[in-house]
This record gives C-alpha cells, structure tokens and sequence, in this order.
C-alpha cells in the first residue's frame, strides 16, 4: 500500500514542484531581485547599471559602476485570489453499491475562500566591488524561485492538492571585465539549494467505508549553474546588454508519510517511504536596452525569453519499485516583455515608473489548482532618493492583474489495502480562478 500512496503523492508533488520553480515570470519565476529595477518593471534588467543588483541583472555591469557598493533589500508580496463556478465530485465503480446502483459519481463538499497565497517577503543582497577600471568582482544572494499556496482545512479541490511551499536560494560569487569604453563581460558560478513541501487529501475506499488520507512529501536538493553577461555602449548615452542564465538539474530525495484514522483501524499505522525525482530549471535570456533622452529622462525596454518545453513530462522513481509515474505536462517557451523609464526630478530624487506583459508556459489541459495561474500584466511606480552621494533609498510599488483563467483537474487513485485491491476513484475539480498581486519594496545602497 505504501508505494501505492507513495505514487500518487509524489506525482503531484513534482508537478506542484515543476509548477512553483516558475514564482512570478512567465507563470511563477520570481523577479524580486531589485527594487531600483521593480520601479521601472525590470524594463532594463540587464543593460541599466544603477547599484549593486546589477551582480543578478548582468554581472558584465559590475566594471561600469565607479566604486565598491553593497545593495539590500526586499519586496513584500501580497496575493489575492477569487474562485467561482466550482464543481468537484468522486467517481468510482464501488459507489454504486453505495447508492444502490442509482449513480456511481459523488459530490465533494468544501470551501473556496480564495486567497490561498500568504504574504511573503523575498529578500536580496548584493556586493560588487570594482577593482581597476576594468576587473570588477560580486557576490549576491537571492531567491530566483518560490512559490507557496495554502488552502484553508476543507477547500473543495483538496482531492487535487491543498498545501505547496518550494523555495530556492541562490549565492553567486561573479566577475567582469571590461574591455574598453564600448564591450565589456561578466560570468557567475550559482550554488542552489530547493526546499520542498506538498500536502494533498486523498480519497480511499476501503471496508470501513470512503476516507480521505492526508499524504505529504518533504525533499531538498543543492546544484550548481552559472550566468553569463555582456554589455555593449556604442555611444554613451545608448547601453545594450544581454545576459544568460543557465538550467539546473536537480534531483530531489524526500519522505513520504500518509495518515488517516482508517489506516490505524485497519492496522497499518501511518505509511512511510521515500522517492526521488529530477527537476530541471529552465535556462533564460534577457536583452534590454537604455537610452539616455535627455540630462534628466532615461528610457528602458527589456524582453526575457524562457525555455519551458524542456519541461515535457513527469517521472518519479521509487526506492523500490522503479518507475513510479510518468506523465505528459507540454509546458511551452514563454515570453515576457517591458518597458519604463526614469526621471531625474532634482540632483537627489528620481522617478521609475513601467508595464511588463509577461505570458505563462502552463496549458489549459494541465493547469493546476496548487499554481493557477495565466497570462500577466504589471504596472510599478517607483523613486530612489540619494541624500548623500554615497547613500541611495529605493521604494516601488507594483500591481499585478492576472487574466481570469480556468482549472480543470482530474486524479484516478487505486491502490492495495490489507491485501485485496480496491476500486479506483477518479476525484474531479473545476473551478475559475481570478488573481492579483501587490508588491511593495524596499532597498538600500551604500557606497564606499
């Protein structure tokens, strides 16, 4: 019964997994590495040098800056979510005993509160360091993605998936050169290291009658990537830069455990075991450009390209037994887009203001209750405020309107317990889902 379990838990923990290493860029890759850039909406990510966070935007922007700076800081997101128009229902050949051979399909009962995503801080810090004119170093740390939805106890799609958390953390030690007043280079070693968590009910027909066990797995894994940038000036007042992020290829190792008062009656206590998957991060690439209008007004656009069709299936493998699952996902490439810009009101005070369009990789045939979201935009104002030459202040706000999307989800669950093979159940969800996000940021930079 344990790999049983064991195969249906870990199914939808890797695609909540796969889901959640995408936190909020083309579907769920997290953004938040700059506040000074949040203003702008990241429009010149990789082509503007204004502090240290220019180690993540392009690590070839390092030998641009005039002196040794750190960079801290954070931004707050606060999600909201609405869902409608949700069905859910059980569907097993064993119900018609139940009701007497009038139908063989049951109603889930629940709730749908919505707002399932609690508020989090994502923070950041930055160090570049030039040494000459031409050789800069850097080192940041940050988290590049994340995710965590937490449905209340009784949520109506619990059947599908009711708790998710996966968070990575990112240290990168980088260096640039600089080869003239036009080219410069930059590269990063990245040590990462992913955290996991994942909760579902699952339905279980057993003797004592229809039972939901509760089913968890918990993994962690640490691997290695790597950034390149180059950044190119034809003209002072005209920067160009492009900067490539690799994939990462992790395999998470985690325990599984599954509960239910049934399974103490039956004698089986609560169900262990352990499992292993592959996961793999897309690689990106950002080009943005900055133009200087005038004295005062500078503006930027960026485009980020993601591969997602690397992520085509599922496969989980057990201690075991092998082969747990294998299932198609289809993920597609996506694209995301930006423009702003920055006004220098007076020597001290600037203003940011963007719109980014980012589109999501996710199908409509695989879409899923624990990351239900779609296509994006995002508005963001912003200012830094610099009281002395060697102190910035950077604030920016940003709104995030999601188009309304559909989820449609079905899990068939059938396993062994004490021996004797029971029916299968096919738990059914739908439901539309509405979001948006607000984030509000914060950062400092000193420079020495």
């Amino acid at each position: 019964m344990h790999n049983k379990f064991n195969k249906l838990t870990l199914a939808a923990a890797i695609a909540a997994a796969a889901f959640a290493s995408q936190a909020h860029a083309g579907g769920y890759q997290i953004n938040e590495q700059s506040v000074s850039g949040q203003g702008y909406g990241h429009a010149g990510r990789s082509s503007n040098v204004h502090d240290a966070s220019i180690v993540y935007g392009n690590p070839a922007g390092m030998s641009f800056l005039d002196r040794a700076q750190v960079t801290v800081g954070g931004t707050y997101l606060n999600v909201n979510s609405e869902i409608s128009n949700v069905q859910a229902s059980q569907s097993s050949p064993a119900f018609l005993q139940v009701t007497g051979g009038a139908t063989d399909t049951l109603p889930v009962t629940g709730s749908n509160d919505g707002d399932m995503v609690p508020g989090t801080l994502i923070p950041f810090a930055f160090y570049a360091h030039p040494v000459n004119e031409r050789l800069a170093f850097g080192f940041g740390v940050y988290a590049p993605f994340g995710s965590n939805t937490d449905y209340e106890d009784g949520f109506q799609g619990r059947n599908q998936g009711n708790y998710t958390e996966v968070k990575v953390m990112s240290a990168q030690p980088t260096v640039s050169y600089r080869f003239n007043d036009q080219w410069a280079v930059g590269a990063g070693v990245t040590y990462n290291r992913v955290e996991g968590e994942l909760h579902r009910q699952v339905p279980v027909a057993t003797p004592l009658g229809l039972y939901e066990a509760d089913s968890r797995v918990e993994g962690d894994d640490e691997a290695w990537g790597y950034n390149l940038g180059v950044m190119y000036q034809p003209v002072p007042e005209t920067t160009l830069g492009l900067t490539y992020r690799s994939k990462v290829d992790y395999e998470l190792t985690g325990d599984f455990t599954a509960s239910s008062p049934v399974l103490d009656q039956l004698g089986l206590g609560t169900v262990t075991d352990d499992a292993s998957l592959d996961l793999t991060t897309p690689e990106t690439i950002n080009f943005s450009l900055t133009q200087q209008m005038t004295d005062r007004l500078k503006l930027m656009f960026g485009a980020s390209w993601s591969r997602w069709s690397r992520f085509e299936q599922i496969r989980v493998d057990g201690s075991e037994r092998g082969l747990i699952t294998l299932e198609e996902q289809s993920y597609s490439n996506a694209w995301a887009f930006a423009t702003g810009g920055e006004y220098q009101l007076t020597p001290e005070l600037a203003l940011r203001a963007g719109v980014t369009l980012d589109f999501t990789p996710t199908q409509d045939e695989t879409r899923s209750v624990r990351i239900p979201s779609d296509d994006r935009r995002i508005f963001s104002l912003g200012a830094g405020w610099s009281p002395t030459p060697d102190l910035t202040i950077d604030v920016a706000y940003s709104y995030l309107t999601e188009r309304s999307t559909h989820v449609e989800q079905s899990k068939t669950d059938s396993f062994t317990v004490a021996g004797q093979s029971t029916p299968p159940i096919t738990s059914n969800f739908s439901g539309d889902y509405k979001n948006e996000a607000h984030g509000f940021g914060a950062q400092v930079t000193y420079r020495f």
